[in-house]
């Protein structure tokens, strides 16, 4: 049997979609480790969520994500292999969020996540989504990629989640808790 490990990244450095090894530090590691962590919460969010409709949401969604990891991976030299998403998958998160704003309501103050396990999981898995914009704008801005729709795409994702948020709360019948009383 294989092992779990390969020993190639115990200097700091690990492989990517391009001809040599990159420091685990770099701009490009930091957006991918941190769409990654989004994945992994995104489906820990899934298996919490009670709605078949959320979690069918969800498993897109992380399909999605392994794409834009795979672009955020890929060197100048190899971007065109792997230049997959497109505003196609823009426009299915707003169609998603138009969809899911139509059956809920909008709350007039800030919320405090965790009215339900799936709301609080989805509240932490759209924070961890942020995050990974931020790096990814951190890549864009640093020359390091060039495709903005990831940017777009990011941020549409974050807005879906909150939504998503606020349907499990509703569909659990939990009051969401706001920050001030409205």
């Amino acid at each position: 049997m294989a092992p779990f490990y390969t020993t190639d990244g115990d200097l700091g450095e690990t492989g990517y979609l391009g001809k040599e090894r990159i420091s685990k530090s770099s701009l490009r590691i930091e957006a991918v480790g941190s769409v990654d962590e989004a994945s992994a919460a995104v489906g820990l969010a899934r298996a919490l969520c009670v709605d078949r409709k959320s979690q069918s949401i969800l498993v897109a969604i992380q399909k999605h994500l392994y794409i834009l990891m795979s672009e955020l991976s890929a060197s100048p030299e190899t971007a065109s292999n792997f230049d997959k998403l497109d505003s196609s998958y823009v426009n299915w998160l707003e169609a998603q969020i138009q969809e899911l704003e139509d059956v809920i309501e909008m709350p007039r103050a800030f919320i405090l996540p965790g009215s339900t396990p799936a709301s609080g999981a989805l509240a932490l898995a759209r924070t961890i989504v942020r995050r990974a914009e931020r790096r990814a704008v951190a890549a864009l801005e640093g020359g390091l990629i060039e495709k903005q729709l990831l940017i777009t795409y990011l941020n549409r994702l974050s807005s879906l989640l909150f939504v998503l948020e606020l349907y499990e709360a509703g569909i659990s019948g939990q009051e969401i808790q706001l920050t001030k009383e409205t």
